[in-house]
């Protein structure tokens, strides 16, 4: 699979979303968030991938508008958050995240969690804004199979794109396979397992391949097709996490990284959310 730092995925409306983005949960608002994301796009990224929750839009389109890029080509990504949701709530949560990063339009717009007795009148809220033309997609993030059964049950544009908690140790297969039917682009979120990249199989990879753990597992996504937003605040590690596109792991070292799986999950279960 010849991939390159410019490649994208089409999404089911046709939209072009970028295989590598920068995710910046956790980053601080100002000039920790404003430098990890002009170093991202200095570095070739193109997607960026924030929240309202995560309190950093603000700092995300001060980097985009400094960077000189011309916004069509660049991908932004944000969510409505749980307090958020119900159908009023989530326009007018969209209207403040719009106005925080100081944009006409998001990329992709996602439904954070599938907060029971309330997602379906969120995602209602996207359709219209999609209509609007106020985004160019929309989805949703941590929905297991059930969640999106029951939402395509009523909704009228399909979700585009789903992002997960997804990695070697989380793989995902069913509801890789049920979103591949579907034409749902996976997208993941935390493919670097918090850092717990010490595991036998990776670093025997990473030194056949001569590149890092984190590299190894990074291109395992992508040779899977499935979107990946590394989050970092570390300038180097950013540039490392984009350098994936002068190897390609063989078909059988793809496999062997699935087979690690434990269904082993760093964050909450969306079946159990509390928050």
């Amino acid at each position: 699979m010849k991939l390159s730092i410019d490649s994208t995925t089409e999404l089911l409306n046709g939209a072009e979303m970028p295989r590598l983005g920068l995710g910046v949960w956790r980053a601080q608002d100002g000039e920790e968030t404003v430098n990890a994301v002009s170093a991202a796009l200095k570095a070739g990224y193109r997607g960026v991938d924030t929240a309202s929750m995560y309190k950093n839009e603000k700092a995300v389109g001060q980097a985009v508008r400094a960077s000189g890029i011309s916004r069509e080509r660049l991908f932004v990504t944000t969510k409505v958050w749980n307090n958020e949701q119900g159908y009023d709530n989530a326009l007018k949560a969209f209207d403040g995240s719009l106005e925080r990063l100081g944009m006409e339009y998001v990329d992709l717009y996602l439904v954070h969690w599938p907060v029971v007795g309330q997602y379906k009148e969120t995602y209602k809220a996207l359709e219209k804004l999609y209509d609007q033309g106020l985004v160019r997609a929309i989805g949703v993030s941590n929905f297991n199979i059930h969640h999106l059964e029951d939402l395509m049950g009523s909704c009228n544009i399909k979700p585009m794109v789903n992002q997960v908690e997804l990695h070697p140790l989380h793989t995902q297969k069913k509801l890789f396979a049920f979103c591949r039917k579907e034409g749902i682009q996976l997208q993941s979120w935390r493919p670097l397992m918090q850092g717990r990249l010490e595991l036998p199989l990776i670093t025997e990879l990473a030194s056949k391949y001569g590149k890092t753990p984190a590299q190894v597992v990074l291109r395992w996504h992508l040779q899977l097709g499935i979107v990946t937003i590394p989050k970092s605040v570390n300038l180097g590690r950013i540039q490392e996490n984009a350098d994936l596109f002068d190897f390609e792991l063989e078909p059988e070292d793809v496999n062997r990284i699935d087979s690690l799986n434990q269904n082993r999950r760093f964050g909450a279960d969306p079946d159990h959310i509390d928050f």
